[in-house]
């Protein structure tokens, strides 16, 4: 990734969740990233695919981090409890303002915008994982404990930026906790 492209990123990655998506203009990022608005054309064609390129970020951050625990070689039920806590790790986090997926979809409700699709292409695939774990783990049936799984979540996330984020996570994990002991 070139340095510049990296800049723009950067830059339009903490606009972006801050402020939110329609809110931050090409104008500012650019601006703040100390680039041209030629340099952001060269590697973006358009402030959509430039979100696109941020949430495909955060997409692949959780998916690293997953992996992480996963190559840990735990039990699956162990490996689910490290991925509640890192996101209540998350909730718990300075300037945490909610899911950037949750933020973003909320901006883009167009089911065909390709932000809409890129925020389903990332909760199909941490459904898809942790229903897969709680498979591994023994949990019937794995689809109705995933789903609930991921509402959890994002019910934490949302409610972690308009309440006291330690009781959020302490909830949330009672929560992760009790569908894997059911």
């Amino acid at each position: 990734m070139s340095e510049a492209r990296a800049r723009l990123l950067g830059t339009a990655t903490r606009l972006f969740y801050m402020e939110g998506l329609h809110s931050v203009g090409i104008d500012r990022i650019v601006a703040e990233a100390k680039v041209t608005r030629a340099t952001l054309y060269r590697h973006f064609t358009g402030k959509d695919e430039l979100v696109v390129a941020y949430l495909r970020e955060a997409d692949q951050a959780i998916r690293d981090r997953v992996d992480e625990a996963l190559a840990s070689g735990r039990p699956a039920a162990e490996i689910l409890r490290l991925v509640a806590t890192a996101i209540a790790e998350d909730i718990g986090s300075p300037g945490f303002r909610g899911c950037a997926f949750l933020n973003a979809v909320a901006e883009y409700p167009d089911p065909e915008h390709p932000v809409h699709q890129a925020v389903l292409a990332h909760r199909q695939w941490f459904l898809h994982t942790v229903t897969d774990l709680l498979a591994q783990s023994g949990k019937t049936p794995p689809e109705l404990a995933g789903r609930h799984f991921v509402m959890l979540r994002d019910g934490a996330m949302a409610s972690g930026c308009l309440s006291e984020p330690a009781a959020v996570c302490e909830t949330f994990l009672q929560g992760i906790e009790g569908i894997l002991t059911a």
